[in-house]
């Protein structure tokens, strides 16, 4: 049965070798060891054969673009192959997949849709490259050895020209995320497909030079536009608008279940299928803004908000008395006090942690009845549900406020969340805006201040909870129409972006802000490893992109 396995690519094993280490390196989130890249083990906890496996993945997707791309080309096209593709690469986004015999399955399905597409395509003349004709290895050591021969380091190419591939590939990784979501409520659009196969099998490409990849990587940042849209307009057109609705930060008697991640599908589904068992239903992480939907705050089970970021759940986890699912990346090594009542769904795993297959979350549901649930603890209420339907539906009052002088000033203050340390800035930042300034805040970096009181000015609320990460759509809309109303350019507007960015959505809407021509971003708490001085200065001088500094010499240099 081991050499079955083995065979198969599904080894139980934990090494791939005995005797060879596994030459690892990933550069792809903020966190990167040193500021560089993790090259033995990922501060994210990916272990290397995982991240071989997943560098195996994208060579494969790779490769299935190059002959998707072809075929389209003849007006042929595949939904399996199109669908897989959005599958593949968020299974590579930080914190998604960290199980290494499941990323050897996806690069196996990979391995047979890129026949699929080859067939499809039909035959093609001129130089084909290595990743369309990629065959995998028998076993899953040499499968292992085959990413180790296909990852980042493998590449001898002008390292600009690297970094701006790179920019690419994560962006396509985070819109794929949202296409991903947007797909579990049966919205899918077909430019996104033709996209992702395009600049994909663009990477592949050796006559296209520097200009040509950042060409793309603007593009990417429209067809992540495109992609945000969808899910935006997928999610409200199942649970309606968010809504301004507090939500409370206690806990309430009775069984419990913690849903963390981003996919308001999954959540809707387990609501339905707990509803009337004893079991309260509380949000972690950017599953907070589920709150505002009408359509899910109408279950009187979703009670509560329970904790923060994704990086303290080690340290909160093993207060939570109930079980706890996982539908989307932000998973970190569970430590043994809740490991037994961990689950992950979807694409999220983690070795030896339960996983549910499909809709039926009837193992949770006995895991949480087993469990001992919590008491009445009343806690602090904050509010959430300020998507640009509600905002704007008071835009009249917003402008009034700016003409009037009572409103200065507007701060995005947003984004991703981490551990590594200089993330106070955004506690700090926020903390000393002028009491005459709006601050809208979106994704889980809003856990860094979202729980302090701003009060309000003339009744509108100086911190707006704009939503998750994807949300970004919503803050685009509200800038957008204030331009129009003051007749002027967004940049032009008295808004600043103050972000902080982690993972590869991040990227993907940074694209977006560029393809917008939105200009004097500050971001931090560090630069990408991934940018080249080179790229950076280019970014610099184009976009006036700028990293933060201190706060107040930031709201110095933004207010005078």
């Amino acid at each position: 049965m081991k050499k079955i396995l083995e065979l198969l690519g599904l080894s139980q094993s934990k090494s791939t070798s005995p005797t060879k280490e596994i030459d690892m390196f990933c550069y792809q989130c903020e966190q990167a060891a040193q500021g560089t890249g993790c090259t033995k083990i990922g501060v994210c906890g990916k272990q290397p054969d995982v991240a071989a496996l997943q560098d195996l993945l994208v060579h494969a997707l790779k490769g299935i673009a190059f002959w998707a791309d072809k075929a389209r080309a003849h007006g042929k096209k595949d939904a399996e192959i199109d669908r897989f593709m959005l599958d593949g690469l968020f299974a590579t986004v930080t914190n998604v997949d960290f199980d290494p015999n499941d990323v050897a399955k996806l690069v196996r399905k990979a391995a047979e849709l890129k026949e699929k597409a080859k067939a499809l395509a039909g035959p093609v003349s001129g130089n084909i490259p290595a990743a369309a004709e990629w065959q995998p290895a028998a076993g899953f050591a040499a499968l292992v050895r085959q990413g180790e021969e296909n990852g980042l380091k493998s590449s001898a190419i002008d390292p600009d020209v690297k970094s701006v591939q790179e920019i690419l590939i994560y962006g396509i990784k985070g819109y794929a995320a949202y296409a991903h979501h947007a797909l579990t409520l049966d919205a899918e659009n077909d430019e996104i497909y033709a996209f992702t196969h395009k600049a994909l099998a663009a990477t592949l490409d050796e006559s296209l030079g520097l200009m040509d990849f950042v060409t793309l990587a603007m593009e990417c940042g429209r067809i992540n536009l495109v992609t945000m849209e969808l899910l935006s307009q997928a999610n409200t057109g199942r649970y309606g608008h968010p809504v301004p609705t507090p939500v409370n930060l206690g806990t309430k008697k009775g069984k419990a279940i913690l849903v963390s991640g981003h996919d308001l599908r999954m959540l809707e589904e387990l609501l339905k299928q707990s509803e009337g068992k004893g079991i309260n239903i509380y949000t972690h992480g950017e599953m907070i803004p589920a709150h505002g939907y009408p359509e899910l705050k109408k279950y009187p089970h979703l009670v509560a908000n329970f904790g923060g970021a994704w990086q303290d759940q080690a340290k909160e986890f093993a207060d939570f008395p109930g079980a706890i699912i996982f539908n989307t990346n932000c998973i970190q090594r569970p430590a043994d006090s809740y490991k037994d009542r961990l689950f992950t769904w979807g694409l999220v795993q983690w070795p030896d942690v339960a996983h549910v297959d499909g809709w039926d979350f009837s193992d949770v549901i006995s895991k949480a009845q087993a469990l001992p649930g919590f008491d009445d603890t009343p806690g602090k209420e904050i509010l959430v549900g300020f998507g640009h339907n509600t905002v704007l539906g008071v835009a009249d009052k917003v402008i009034e406020g700016v003409k009037a002088g009572a409103i200065r000033h507007f701060f995005l203050i947003g984004g991703c969340d981490g551990a590594k340390s200089g993330r106070n800035y955004y506690t700090e930042f926020a903390e000393k805006v002028p009491k005459d300034c709006v601050i809208l805040t979106l994704a889980c970096g809003k856990y860094r201040f979202n729980k302090l009181d701003f009060g309000d000015i003339g009744g509108i609320p100086r911190l707006l909870d704009i939503g998750q990460c994807n949300d970004a759509y919503s803050a685009i809309q509200i800038a957008v129409a204030l331009a129009n109303a003051f007749e002027c350019g967004v940049n032009d507007l008295p808004l600043s972006m103050i972000l902080s960015w982690y993972e590869q959505k991040a990227v993907a809407i940074l694209l977006t802000l560029l393809h917008l021509g939105i200009k004097d971003i500050k971001i931090g708490p560090s630069l990408p490893a991934f940018v080249t001085p080179n790229v950076l200065n280019f970014l610099v001088e184009n976009f006036n992109i700028q990293p933060i500094g201190t706060a107040d010499a930031d709201l110095k240099q933004i207010l005078g």
